[in-house]
Protein backbone atom coordinates (compact mmCIF):
# COMPACT_ATOMS: atom_id res chain seq x y z
CA UNK A 1 0.00 0.00 0.00
CA UNK A 2 1.52 3.64 -1.19
CA UNK A 3 2.62 5.86 1.43
CA UNK A 4 1.08 8.49 3.38
CA UNK A 5 2.29 11.72 2.16
CA UNK A 6 3.24 14.16 4.90
CA UNK A 7 2.68 17.58 3.25
CA UNK A 8 4.41 20.35 5.21
CA UNK A 9 1.68 23.13 3.99
CA UNK A 10 -0.95 20.80 5.75
CA UNK A 11 0.96 20.73 9.16
CA UNK A 12 2.12 24.36 8.67
CA UNK A 13 -1.83 25.73 8.41
CA UNK A 14 -2.52 24.24 11.55
CA UNK A 15 0.65 25.63 13.39
CA UNK A 16 -0.04 29.12 12.03
CA UNK A 17 -3.44 29.16 13.00
CA UNK A 18 -2.29 29.21 16.68
CA UNK A 19 0.43 31.49 16.18
CA UNK A 20 -2.22 34.10 14.94
CA UNK A 21 -4.03 33.34 18.57
CA UNK A 22 -0.63 33.94 20.33
CA UNK A 23 -0.12 37.12 18.68
CA UNK A 24 -3.38 38.50 19.08
CA UNK A 25 -2.30 37.87 23.07
CA UNK A 26 1.16 39.62 22.64
CA UNK A 27 -0.38 42.99 22.74
CA UNK A 28 2.38 43.94 20.23
CA UNK A 29 3.12 43.58 16.52
CA UNK A 30 6.05 40.77 16.48
CA UNK A 31 9.12 42.39 14.18
CA UNK A 32 11.75 40.53 11.80
CA UNK A 33 14.69 41.85 10.85
CA UNK A 34 16.00 40.19 7.85
CA UNK A 35 19.58 40.89 6.72
CA UNK A 36 20.46 40.39 2.63
CA UNK A 37 24.06 40.25 1.92
CA UNK A 38 24.83 41.34 -1.29
CA UNK A 39 22.74 39.82 -4.32
CA UNK A 40 21.82 35.79 -4.59
CA UNK A 41 18.54 34.26 -6.68
CA UNK A 42 17.67 31.89 -3.79
CA UNK A 43 17.64 34.21 -0.81
CA UNK A 44 15.82 36.94 -2.65
CA UNK A 45 13.00 33.79 -3.02
CA UNK A 46 13.11 33.04 0.34
CA UNK A 47 12.96 36.10 1.64
CA UNK A 48 9.82 36.49 -0.64
CA UNK A 49 7.86 33.17 1.20
CA UNK A 50 9.10 34.48 4.38
CA UNK A 51 7.62 38.20 3.73
CA UNK A 52 4.04 36.43 2.37
CA UNK A 53 4.01 33.84 5.72
CA UNK A 54 5.31 36.99 7.91
CA UNK A 55 2.19 39.46 6.81
CA UNK A 56 -0.24 36.39 6.69
CA UNK A 57 0.49 36.18 10.80
CA UNK A 58 0.28 39.84 11.44
CA UNK A 59 4.13 39.97 11.60
CA UNK A 60 6.30 43.11 10.53
CA UNK A 61 9.13 42.02 8.31
CA UNK A 62 12.06 44.08 7.43
CA UNK A 63 14.39 43.68 5.03
CA UNK A 64 17.64 44.71 5.50
CA UNK A 65 19.87 45.40 2.52
CA UNK A 66 23.50 45.38 2.80
CA UNK A 67 26.55 45.60 -0.29
CA UNK A 68 28.40 42.28 -1.36
CA UNK A 69 31.63 44.04 -0.25
CA UNK A 70 30.77 44.03 3.42
CA UNK A 71 33.04 42.75 5.57
CA UNK A 72 32.83 40.87 8.84
CA UNK A 73 33.34 43.53 10.88
CA UNK A 74 30.84 45.95 8.76
CA UNK A 75 27.85 42.82 9.42
CA UNK A 76 28.76 42.69 13.17
CA UNK A 77 27.95 46.13 13.66
CA UNK A 78 24.84 46.30 11.87
CA UNK A 79 23.59 42.96 13.86
CA UNK A 80 24.77 44.75 17.39
CA UNK A 81 22.75 47.89 15.96
CA UNK A 82 19.53 45.38 16.07
CA UNK A 83 20.81 43.55 19.15
CA UNK A 84 19.63 47.36 20.64
CA UNK A 85 17.13 48.07 18.54
CA UNK A 86 14.11 47.36 21.34
CA UNK A 87 11.61 46.86 18.44
CA UNK A 88 13.43 44.22 16.53
CA UNK A 89 12.27 41.11 17.88
CA UNK A 90 13.91 38.72 15.93
CA UNK A 91 16.99 38.53 13.22
CA UNK A 92 17.68 36.37 10.40
CA UNK A 93 20.80 35.78 8.30
CA UNK A 94 20.29 34.79 4.66
CA UNK A 95 22.50 32.56 3.32
CA UNK A 96 24.58 32.31 1.16
CA UNK A 97 27.10 34.83 2.60
CA UNK A 98 30.07 36.65 0.59
CA UNK A 99 33.17 34.71 1.14
CA UNK A 100 35.07 37.15 2.91
CA UNK A 101 32.25 36.62 6.17
CA UNK A 102 31.84 33.56 8.47
CA UNK A 103 28.38 32.54 9.25
CA UNK A 104 29.45 30.03 12.01
CA UNK A 105 31.34 33.15 13.95
CA UNK A 106 29.00 36.09 12.74
CA UNK A 107 25.60 33.74 14.22
CA UNK A 108 27.25 34.22 17.68
CA UNK A 109 27.00 38.05 18.10
CA UNK A 110 23.05 37.88 16.88
CA UNK A 111 21.39 38.25 20.57
CA UNK A 112 20.26 34.88 22.01
CA UNK A 113 16.79 36.12 22.70
CA UNK A 114 16.91 37.71 18.98
CA UNK A 115 18.33 34.54 17.06
CA UNK A 116 14.92 33.12 15.53
CA UNK A 117 16.88 30.54 14.07
CA UNK A 118 18.33 28.59 17.25
CA UNK A 119 22.21 28.55 16.09
CA UNK A 120 23.74 31.18 19.14
CA UNK A 121 25.39 29.07 21.45
CA UNK A 122 23.52 29.33 24.05
CA UNK A 123 20.62 28.50 22.36
CA UNK A 124 22.00 25.28 20.63
CA UNK A 125 22.98 24.52 24.61
CA UNK A 126 19.42 24.68 25.51
CA UNK A 127 18.47 22.17 23.19
CA UNK A 128 21.03 20.12 24.94
CA UNK A 129 19.73 20.39 28.10
CA UNK A 130 16.31 20.03 26.75
CA UNK A 131 15.08 23.10 28.00
CA UNK A 132 14.99 24.84 24.10
CA UNK A 133 12.47 27.49 23.72
CA UNK A 134 14.08 28.33 20.50
CA UNK A 135 15.47 25.81 18.29
CA UNK A 136 16.77 25.16 14.81
CA UNK A 137 13.95 25.26 12.27
CA UNK A 138 14.85 23.05 9.95
CA UNK A 139 15.10 20.15 13.08
CA UNK A 140 12.02 21.65 14.47
CA UNK A 141 9.64 21.14 11.43
CA UNK A 142 11.19 17.63 10.91
CA UNK A 143 10.34 16.95 14.28
CA UNK A 144 6.89 18.48 13.67
CA UNK A 145 6.42 16.16 10.73
CA UNK A 146 6.86 13.37 12.26
CA UNK A 147 4.46 13.76 15.43
CA UNK A 148 1.77 14.33 12.83
CA UNK A 149 1.85 10.50 12.24
CA UNK A 150 0.69 10.36 15.60
CA UNK A 151 3.75 8.18 16.50
CA UNK A 152 4.72 7.51 19.89
CA UNK A 153 8.71 8.04 19.85
CA UNK A 154 9.06 6.34 23.18
CA UNK A 155 11.86 3.57 22.56
CA UNK A 156 11.37 4.03 18.31
CA UNK A 157 14.75 3.23 16.08
CA UNK A 158 15.21 6.82 14.43
CA UNK A 159 17.80 6.61 11.98
CA UNK A 160 19.38 10.50 11.06
CA UNK A 161 21.90 10.83 7.85
CA UNK A 162 23.46 13.49 8.03
CA UNK A 163 25.00 15.31 11.22
CA UNK A 164 24.98 18.96 10.21
CA UNK A 165 24.69 21.78 12.87
CA UNK A 166 21.00 22.49 11.30
CA UNK A 167 19.35 19.14 11.28
CA UNK A 168 21.04 16.07 11.78
CA UNK A 169 22.37 17.66 15.91
CA UNK A 170 19.67 19.03 17.02
CA UNK A 171 17.34 16.49 15.75
CA UNK A 172 19.24 13.57 17.36
CA UNK A 173 18.80 15.77 21.00
CA UNK A 174 15.09 16.66 20.12
CA UNK A 175 14.32 13.22 19.56
CA UNK A 176 16.74 11.99 22.86
CA UNK A 177 14.13 14.19 24.91
CA UNK A 178 11.13 12.15 23.56
CA UNK A 179 13.21 9.07 24.32
CA UNK A 180 13.57 7.97 20.71
CA UNK A 181 16.52 5.32 20.20
CA UNK A 182 18.76 7.70 18.22
CA UNK A 183 21.15 6.71 15.81
CA UNK A 184 23.47 9.42 13.83
CA UNK A 185 24.86 8.45 10.37
CA UNK A 186 27.89 10.76 8.73
CA UNK A 187 30.46 9.96 6.51
CA UNK A 188 32.37 7.76 8.56
CA UNK A 189 29.00 5.36 8.77
CA UNK A 190 29.36 5.21 5.03
CA UNK A 191 32.96 4.51 4.58
CA UNK A 192 32.54 2.06 7.07
CA UNK A 193 30.00 0.32 4.98
CA UNK A 194 27.24 0.45 7.94
CA UNK A 195 24.75 2.88 6.13
CA UNK A 196 22.71 0.38 4.76
CA UNK A 197 22.36 -1.78 7.94
CA UNK A 198 21.04 1.57 9.60
CA UNK A 199 18.94 2.24 7.45
CA UNK A 200 17.15 -1.00 7.40
CA UNK A 201 16.42 -1.23 10.92
CA UNK A 202 15.26 2.39 10.88
CA UNK A 203 11.47 2.57 11.96
CA UNK A 204 11.84 6.30 11.24
CA UNK A 205 14.39 7.64 9.34
CA UNK A 206 15.36 11.20 8.46
CA UNK A 207 17.44 11.97 5.77
CA UNK A 208 19.69 15.75 5.55
CA UNK A 209 22.42 15.54 3.33
CA UNK A 210 22.08 16.99 0.01
CA UNK A 211 22.80 14.03 -2.45
CA UNK A 212 19.84 12.92 -4.45
CA UNK A 213 19.07 9.25 -4.60
CA UNK A 214 21.45 8.57 -1.54
CA UNK A 215 19.15 6.08 0.29
CA UNK A 216 17.32 3.75 -2.10
CA UNK A 217 13.79 2.88 -1.71
CA UNK A 218 14.73 -1.04 -1.55
CA UNK A 219 16.47 -0.27 1.96
CA UNK A 220 13.33 1.27 3.85
CA UNK A 221 11.85 -0.92 6.56
CA UNK A 222 8.32 -1.54 5.88
CA UNK A 223 5.90 0.71 8.00
CA UNK A 224 8.81 3.07 8.09
CA UNK A 225 7.88 6.51 8.42
CA UNK A 226 10.76 8.96 6.03
CA UNK A 227 11.80 12.36 6.20
CA UNK A 228 13.38 13.39 3.13
CA UNK A 229 15.18 16.87 4.34
CA UNK A 230 17.46 16.84 1.25
CA UNK A 231 16.69 19.07 -1.69
CA UNK A 232 18.43 18.99 -5.25
CA UNK A 233 18.35 20.17 -8.53
CA UNK A 234 18.73 17.47 -11.25
CA UNK A 235 17.21 18.49 -15.00
CA UNK A 236 15.35 21.11 -14.36
CA UNK A 237 13.85 18.95 -11.55
CA UNK A 238 13.98 19.08 -7.46
CA UNK A 239 13.95 15.38 -5.47
CA UNK A 240 15.37 14.71 -2.10
CA UNK A 241 17.83 12.44 -1.12
CA UNK A 242 15.80 9.10 -1.22
CA UNK A 243 14.78 7.21 -3.97
CA UNK A 244 10.91 8.29 -3.72
CA UNK A 245 8.64 6.16 -5.76
CA UNK A 246 10.14 3.18 -4.24
CA UNK A 247 10.41 4.60 -0.58
CA UNK A 248 6.84 5.32 -1.02
CA UNK A 249 5.35 1.36 -1.82
CA UNK A 250 7.36 0.38 1.48
CA UNK A 251 6.67 3.23 3.89
CA UNK A 252 3.80 4.06 5.70
CA UNK A 253 4.10 7.82 5.45
CA UNK A 254 6.95 9.71 3.46
CA UNK A 255 7.53 13.56 2.67
CA UNK A 256 7.31 14.73 -0.71
CA UNK A 257 10.11 16.67 -2.35
CA UNK A 258 9.20 19.30 -2.60
CA UNK A 259 6.35 20.27 -0.32
CA UNK A 260 7.66 18.18 2.29
CA UNK A 261 9.94 19.98 4.82
CA UNK A 262 10.78 23.24 3.07
CA UNK A 263 7.13 24.99 3.68
CA UNK A 264 7.55 23.96 7.41
CA UNK A 265 10.60 25.45 8.08
CA UNK A 266 9.65 29.00 7.48
CA UNK A 267 6.37 28.54 9.99
CA UNK A 268 8.83 27.08 12.17
CA UNK A 269 11.15 30.09 11.70
CA UNK A 270 7.53 32.33 12.77
CA UNK A 271 7.04 30.52 16.04
CA UNK A 272 10.60 31.28 17.20
CA UNK A 273 9.75 34.80 16.44
CA UNK A 274 6.36 34.65 18.94
CA UNK A 275 8.78 32.68 21.61
CA UNK A 276 11.48 35.56 21.03
CA UNK A 277 8.87 38.19 21.79
CA UNK A 278 7.49 36.39 24.51
CA UNK A 279 10.81 36.16 26.21
CA UNK A 280 11.60 40.05 25.59
CA UNK A 281 8.34 40.82 27.09
CA UNK A 282 8.36 38.97 30.32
Amino acid sequence: MPAQLLEGKIIAAEIKEKLKQEIALLGKKPVLASIIVGENAGAESYCKSQAKTAEGLGIEYRLERLSADTTQQGLVDFIKKLNNDASVNGIIIQMPLPKQIDYKSISSFIAPDKDIEGMHPQNLGKVLMGKARIAPCTAAAALALIEATGVNLYGKEVVIVGHSEIVGKPLSLLLLEKFATTTVCHIGTSEAGKLVEHVKNAEILVVAVGRAGLIKGEWIKNGAIVIDVGINRINDKIVGDVEFEEAANRAAYITPVPGGVGPLTVTMLMRNLVEATKLQTK
